[in-house]
């Protein structure tokens, strides 16, 4: 320590201290002045140790860094807990959705398995540095002011008993009014998922009004409403809703999603929670995710005759796209899955590309994009051909990079399922060049285009005949005129029979009772590959084409499906004209 002067040379200087005249032998002065000398002392010492460190940090490829004033945030010490901390000598001092940075007392195991699973479970980069002792210490310490925060449940747990209980009163929507003014505060999300449940619902709209809280269900397609809850439990209704999907309490202004996870004895049912801002307070939809149709088949989506054929044929080829079109909640995806769920073969890899991911597939590589993290189709496209798969499906073509690049993998040898937002089949490919896609690569890359909507089936518990009226009737015959030869010889022209649902405690009263898809589907022929490449292409032109080669367009298919008493010919035109 030479350099620095010793206990004894800063007592010489101060006379005060050193004279015994009516002082102690350690007097206030001189224990203050030892004091600073040892705090001196410390901070030599610590800087020395500091220095030591930094060498040793040099001769192991780290970066260095002192921590003795470094502000560490609540979320830098959240991400590595202070039981792991204190067992590996790993602490996170820096912590943002982009960037992570970690300090380490020495390399080893520990820290290069825990920076990959960080970077893997934030999408974050991550970068190790090597500290003292002292830092390590300093930081340890600020976990004794972290607040504790209780855990909180982001489960619904429903029982078989409430289920029962609520099963008696909403046996039909005007039942399930009553059940609701009925009810207590505490019992209103359990009634209202349990309800929905019952019902089928697909989507629970809580929407405020100035009057009162309107909900309301999604039931096949179309909304009902169900109840008007009192606008003063409104604030608490929300914020019990935003607790269970770990959104921000206290964001009334801008939306938010999240998810929550509904427990029952049959199993577990995911529940997606969007919030939205409107005049008269926040609007919240909660979407109930089922699982269950993955193993729905062609028949069972309504995929039939010849476009079943055709569509089979086309899954059966090794490359080329297949593409699906059709407004938001069409059953677009669903067709996909179900494609899915035929081509996966233990022989087979493949991989689908996901916003988000609604239903795991056992045996499928699925990866959700995250546009927070720059993770777009696009990347997430380029990153899934370099996997090598079979087979690829994109949850949507949005873009012209996306679109380019999924045409390249359909030429390159892969069979490429992907959606569009078009209203026919034949709008898909107008829509594709007017992205920017070349006509020249379109053309050989397309394998067929599906349309499709969503109509209601008639309830089987009570379906009636149903009596037209004549211009109804004539516009149907019209319709049904144009029908290809093979599916023209399949009705009598001249005896149209069409039907309905009365109405019962099976379908709640409504007259139908889930929901059945209906298509158009056509492939490229010559022809259409000609009026690609001209340039001049309309969707009324390929819509011609498909026609002449034989396509069911979407209103016959619907019609058809009606006289087979599977719905009603004012769902068809509801949802195709």
């Amino acid at each position: 320590m030479s350099g620095f002067p010793s206990i004894n040379d800063i007592i010489k200087k101060n006379p005060a201290a050193s004279s015994g005249a009516g002082s102690p032998p350690f007097s206030k002065n001189q224990k203050s002045v030892e004091e600073r000398f040892k705090h001196r002392m410390e901070e030599i010492d610590v800087k020395e140790r500091e220095q030591a460190t930094e060498a040793d940090a040099a001769t192991q490829g780290l970066p260095y860094i002192d921590l003795a004033a470094f502000p560490v945030s609540t979320e830098a010490l959240r991400a590595v807990s202070e039981t792991q901390a204190r067992k590996d000598k790993i602490i996170c001092f820096y912590f943002t959705p982009e960037q992570i940075r970690l300090g380490v007392l020495g390399p080893s195991e520990q820290v290069d398995e825990l920076a990959y699973q960080l970077g893997e479970r934030h999408h974050a980069q991550v970068a190790v540095y090597r500290i003292s002792e002292h830092s390590f210490e300093r930081v340890l310490d600020l976990y004794h002011n972290l607040p504790i925060i209780k855990p909180i449940s982001k489960d619904i747990v429903i029982t078989d008993a409430e289920l029962n209980r609520f099963n008696l009163t909403v046996a039909n929507l005007a039942a399930l009014k009553d059940a609701f003014k009925n009810v207590s505060i505490s019992d209103i999300l359990v009634l209202m998922v349990a309800s929905a449940l019952k019902l089928s619902s697909s989507d629970i709209h809580v929407e405020a009004e100035e009057e009162g809280i309107v909900v309301r269900y999604r039931i096949d397609g179309v909304l009902h409403n169900v109840a008007t809850l009192p606008k003063e439990e409104w604030k608490r209704f929300v914020g019990r809703i935003k607790l269970l999907a770990a959104l921000k309490i206290n964001i009334t202004d801008r939306p938010q999603d999240g998810r929550v996870t509904i427990r029952l004895a049959s199993g577990n049912l995911d529940v997606r929670v969007s919030t939205m801002p409107t005049i008269y307070g926040e609007s919240v939809v909660m979407r109930i995710l089922r699982s269950g149709t993955v193993g729905i088949t062609f028949d069972e989506l309504g995929i039939r005759g010849e476009a079943y054929v055709r569509l089979k044929r086309e899954m059966e080829r090794p490359n080329g796209m297949i593409i699906t079109t059709g407004p938001t909640g069409s059953g677009k995806t669903t067709t996909l899955y179900s494609m899915l769920n035929i081509l996966n073969k233990p022989g087979v890899k493949i991989i689908t590309l996901e916003d988000p991911i609604e239903i795991k597939m056992e045996g499928v590589n699925q990866s959700q994009v995250d546009s927070s993290h720059d993770y777009s189709f696009a990347k997430g496209l380029r990153s899934i051909l370099r996997q090598d798969p079979d087979i690829c499906m994109v949850g949507e073509i949005r873009d012209l990079e996306t679109a380019e690049i999924a045409i390249q993998a359909a030429l390159t040898g892969h069979l490429m399922l992907s959606t569009i937002h078009t209203n026919s089949a034949a709008g898909a490919i107008p829509r594709f060049l007017s992205m920017g896609v070349k006509p020249f690569l379109l053309a050989p890359a397309l394998n067929s285009i599906i349309a499709q909507r969503l109509v209601r089936r008639i309830c089987k518990n009570c379906v009636a005949e149903q009596e037209l009226s004549s211009e109804v009737l004539e516009h149907v015959g019209h319709v049904l005129q144009t029908l290809p030869e093979s599916e023209k010889s399949r009705v009598d022209l001249s005896d149209l029979h069409f039907y309905k649902g009365k109405g019962c405690e099976e379908c709640s009263g409504l007259g139908y009772k889930g929901r059945i898809g209906i298509y158009e589907i056509f492939g490229m022929s010559k022809e259409m590959e000609q009026i690609i490449l001209s340039g001049q292409v309309s969707e009324y032109t390929i819509q011609d084409l498909a026609v002449k080669g034989g396509m069911v367009t979407m209103v016959q298919d619907g019609l058809l499906k009606a006289l087979d008493k599977l719905t009603t010919v004012e769902e068809v035109f509801r949802v195709s004209e």
